[in-house]
This record gives structure tokens, C-alpha cells and sequence, in this order.
């Protein structure tokens, strides 16, 4: 790269999908070409570990042989293959096991600093990682344990300086890693901006005591990492804070693969054309960018190759032109067609403002909100604005078109197809069945119960086929269960709802008890999980 030396991807494969072997083979061919030197796979209890039988169990985990061949591949490729564990947060899918939740967990996800038993479990990691990667670098993550300390170890040993633990237990993980020949680490920064839950992020350059930054151990890198910013001053404040905590700094931004269905290649793109002109600036030379998976990891990986391919433009100087160029030579594809992956999430329609209100983060998951918004409870109507559901009509056809002339990616553009057949009846249903209900019109609720919610069940059911083939065409089986949880689950309640219209209308019950009571508007809007999404239970 021009202006990097270190240029990454990191692919998440800890969220319930677990990328195949093969699927990550095209993945890193495809990056490679466009020049990225870096590729992490993000896994927290996904990989094989000796002597702990439950790490990663009926999780689809990446056994050693696995391991060792993407590692091979990589190479083959000029990729440092980088492990990205988890030795501090982010550990909640161990808690379930008896074998760890009472033993070295302090709160949340939370590993219990200062506790032989977590070093021992760490041991064992660190023994497993060492022989099925290459690379002397190590991601530790480090990031978002905002409550370390305040749970088991403040009931064992009362209240404490946290940053001093947080300290204490990076410099006995780096000191691990070291042992098991480790040369480098990296850590996420931002819990020495904010250890409390919020936004860490700040557009004042800040300072850091020497009984902080003293103790950042030798070889330890720091990792801002910022999804989120549409500002330089932010992006400067916060690189030049990072270099005063530790000089090394790596920058990660996004390719936004997580929360929904859809990609969000557009919003990537409009943040990191700000940012990596800002790294620069800042004589930051190492970046990577993350795929994350939140929530089921229902987008495809392969999904964001065009944010991928933007940022590397970016880091290597090319022009637009030079840019699309390139992309088609490495996919195939045209880049402008790519884009379309991103429609679903585009209910106001695909040329509405990056900055508008319409578009923003907390507006940016119709496809998965009302997907799932329940057709009686409707509390993710309450949210949506008006607009027309036909713009769904045309954005399936569109997809579909690309779907028949795409030779490799057809199973992406015709499962987001598919997911725009359903949404064109299924957006606007749990307004329109309100609406029918509230006046009293029986022979309104008849057709719908007729019509859409019998034509939502079908297109739900298309939908689930051509995810199935999208998941397993580049996925593990492993984590699809939840899939089929969820969409089935969306099916068999389409269906209990249409039976009650049905006997409403006919008069075998008197009410609709759901569809009596209002709806109240949502301050959060922005919503990522599937729990949320359908019921105000507890799941």
C-alpha cells in the first residue's frame, strides 16, 4: 500500500456464523488482490484449544488442522494470517458452560483479573494459537469491559484503582504472549478513554499520566477504533490522544456487515473516505477494518466488498475510475451493481443523503426491524415514517436481474432479492392490519388475511430458502440454527396472526387484544437485535 504498511481486514467469525474454510480462501483471495497485507479472524471461543473441551463447543469451532491450512493459504497469498482473541471481555458464549461461569468470570462478560484459574484457561489459549498461526502478532481485544472489577473481584477483593487492574492483567496476558513467542499485541483503546459504558470518543485531544502510559508493556499496540465518525476534528483529536497514550497506533474503521441482513457498503464508504485521509495526516500506518457479525451474523462477509475495495483505493492512491477498474478485474462484478446489495436497508429511497436524517446509523435497519415487526404488536411501527412500500418492487427486480447475470456472487444479490420480495407486503402490514382493526373494517381485515399475510408467508418462506443457500454456500452449518429459529419463527407467527384475523372476522372471538392497545413511540431506534425486534418479553 502507498500509505500503509500494515492494511487489514478482520472478519468475525464468533457471532453465530462461522466462516468456512473455503469461504474464507475466496474472501482472502479477493482482498489480496486489492492489495490488503492483513487478515484477522475475530474469535472469541471459535478455535480449538487443548484441555478445554467446552471452548468453543457446538459453536462450529475452527479445529487446528483448519487453522493451520488458512494460515498456509494466507501466506501463499502474501497475507499475515493475525489470531484476534479475546483475553479480558466479550466471553459471554463461555458463561453458559458450568465449566467457566463460576470460576473466571468477574461480571457480564468479564474475565476475573488477578485469578490463577483465568491465567490458567489463558495459558491454554495461548498454547493453541501459537501452533496454528505464524504470525508474532496477537489481537488481545481489551475492548468495552467497562465494569472490570466491580463484580466477583470486588466482592473478593473490595474496591480497587480499575485502571491499575486493567493494567495489571495486560501486563500479565502481554508477558503470556511473549512466552508463547509473540513479539507484538494489540489492544483496543478505548477503555483508557472511558471505562464507564458511552461514547469514548472526543474531539478534545487528551493527555494521559505517566502511571498509565509507563505502564503500556513493550510491543503493546494500540487500536482506536471509531465506526461511527463523519468529521475530521474527531478522527485528528482522537489519533493524536491514541499516540499520547502509546506511539504505536493502528486506526480500525468498519465495513458495516453487522446488524442486519443487508450491507451498509454506502455508510462505510462516507466514514472511511473521512477517516483514512485523517490516519494520513497523523502518520498512522497501520488499519484494518472490521466485519463485525452482532446478532447472528446474517449478513454475508463477501457482502462489503466494495466498502473493502474503497478503503484500499483510499490507502493506495488510486482514482475512481482506476478503482472500479480494478474491482471488476478481481470480482467480476461491476462496483456500481455491488452497491445495490445495499437497497433493502433503503426505504426512503437509494439517493437520499448519507447525512440525512433518513439515513442515518440510528434510522439504518428497516430490512431486519420490520422484517420481524410483529403484525399485532407493530412497536416497530411506531418508528417508521411514511413511505411507500413499492420502492421494495423495484429493488427486487433490479436484484434479481443481477442475481441471473452474476457468474459469482448470484446466491448474494438473489438472497437480497428475496429478503425485498418479503418486505414489499411485510413492511407496511402491521400499520395496515392497526388501521383495518381500529375502524372497525371487517371486510378490510378479510383481505388482508387473504391476501398479504398469505402471500407474506409464502415470500418468508422463498426468503429463508435463498438464505439457507447464501449461509451454507460460504458459512459453517453450525449457528444456522438460530436461522432457523428466527425465520420460522416469523412464519409460524404470520400465520397464528392471520388465523385470529380469520376468526375474528367470522366472529368466533370477540377481540383482538393486541391490536387494542396503542402503540407508543421508541426513543432507541436503532435496533440490532432479533429479541427486541419481536416481542417486549424477555427472551
Amino acid at each position: 500500500m502507498k500509505y500503509f504498511d500494515d492494511f487489514g481486514v478482520m472478519i468475525d467469525c464468533s457471532r453465530g456464523a462461522v466462516p468456512s474454510v473455503a469461504g474464507l480462501k475466496r474472501f482472502f483471495s479477493a482482498v489480496a488482490e486489492m492489495g490488503y497485507n492483513v487478515v484477522m479472524l475475530y474469535t472469541e471461543d471459535t478455535f480449538e484449544v487443548e484441555n478445554e473441551p467446552y471452548f468453543g463447543y457446538k459453536r462450529g469451532r475452527y479445529s487446528a488442522r483448519e487453522l493451520q491450512e488458512l494460515d498456509a493459504y494466507a501466506r501463499s497469498l502474501g497475507l499475515e494470517l493475525v489470531p484476534f482473541i479475546q483475553t479480558l471481555a466479550h466471553l459471554a458464549s463461555l458463561k453458559r458452560w458450568r465449566a467457566y461461569r463460576h470460576k473466571i468470570f468477574d461480571i457480564d462478560d468479564i474475565l476475573l483479573a488477578d485469578e490463577p484459574q483465568t491465567y490458567e484457561f489463558l495459558e491454554n489459549i495461548f498454547s493453541s494459537i501459537e501452533k496454528n498461526f505464524t504470525s508474532r502478532r496477537v489481537h488481545l481485544g481489551f475492548d468495552e469491559a467497562h465494569n472490570i472489577g466491580l463484580g466477583k473481584y470486588k466482592d473478593l477483593h473490595g474496591e480497587v484503582d480499575r485502571y491499575a487492574l486493567l493494567l495489571r492483567h495486560l501486563s500479565r496476558v502481554c508477558e503470556m504472549a511473549r512466552a508463547h513467542g509473540f513479539e507484538t499485541t494489540l489492544i483496543a483503546n478505548d477503555l483508557f478513554f472511558n471505562m464507564n459504558p458511552g461514547v469514548f470518543c472526543s474531539e478534545d485531544v487528551r493527555t494521559f499520566p505517566p502511571e498509565i502510559t509507563g505502564k503500556i508493556p513493550r510491543g503493546c499496540q494500540t487500536v482506536y477504533w471509531d465506526y461511527f465518525a463523519t468529521d475530521e476534528k474527531r478522527y485528528d483529536a482522537m489519533m493524536k490522544s491514541s499516540k499520547n497514550l502509546a506511539p504505536d497506533v493502528w486506526f480500525s474503521g468498519g465495513a458495516w456487515t453487522w446488524g442486519s441482513f443487508a450491507p451498509n457498503n454506502k455508510y462505510s464508504i462516507s466514514r472511511n473516505a473521512v477517516a483514512l485521509p485523517c490516519c494520513i495526516k497523523n502518520g498512522v500506518r497501520k488499519a484494518f477494518f472490521t466485519l463485525w457479525g452482532d446478532n447472528g451474523g446474517e449478513c454475508a462477509y463477501e457482502a462489503v466488498l466494495p466498502a473493502l475495495m474503497h478503503a484500499a483505493a483510499l490507502a493506495d492512491g488510486l482514482t475512481e475510475t482506476e478503482m472500479k477498474q480494478k474491482f471488476r478485474e478481481i470480482t467480476g462484478e461491476s462496483f456500481e451493481d455491488m452497491l445495490a446489495l445495499d437497497l433493502p436497508n433503503y426505504v426512503f429511497g437509494e439517493n437520499v443523503p448519507v447525512e440525512s436524517p433518513y439515513f442515518q446509523h440510528s434510522m439504518s435497519n428497516y430490512a431486519k426491524t420490520h422484517l420481524y415487526d410483529d403484525p399485532f404488536l407493530g412497536t416497530m411501527s411506531a418508528n417508521l415514517a411514511p413511505c411507500d412500500a413499492a420502492v421494495y418492487k423495484e429493488y427486487a427486480a433490479r436484484l434479481h436481474a443481477l442475481a441471473k447475470k452474476s457468474e459469482k456472487y448470484s446466491l448474494l444479490y438473489e438472497n437480497m432479492a428475496r429478503l425485498c420480495d418479503v418486505m414489499e407486503k411485510k413492511l407496511l402490514l402491521a400499520k395496515k392490519t392497526r388501521a383495518a382493526y381500529t375502524s372497525g373494517d371487517k371486510a378490510a381485515l378479510l383481505a388482508l388475511a387473504e391476501g398479504d399475510f398469505a402471500e407474506c408467508i409464502r415470500l418468508a418462506d422463498a426468503f429463508y430458502e435463498s438464505f439457507r443457500a447464501q449461509w451454507y454456500a460460504v458459512n459453517k452449518t453450525y449457528g444456522f440454527e438460530i436461522q432457523d429459529a428466527r425465520l420460522g419463527g416469523l412464519s409460524r407467527r404470520l400465520s397464528s396472526c392471520r388465523e385470529r384475523l380469520l376468526a375474528y372476522v367470522r366472529g368466533d372471538i370477540a377481540e383482538i387484544e393486541e391490536l387494542c392497545e396503542g402503540i407508543l413511540p421508541m426513543d432507541d431506534t436503532y435496533i440490532t437485535s432479533w429479541a427486541e425486534m419481536i416481542s417486549a418479553n424477555p427472551m
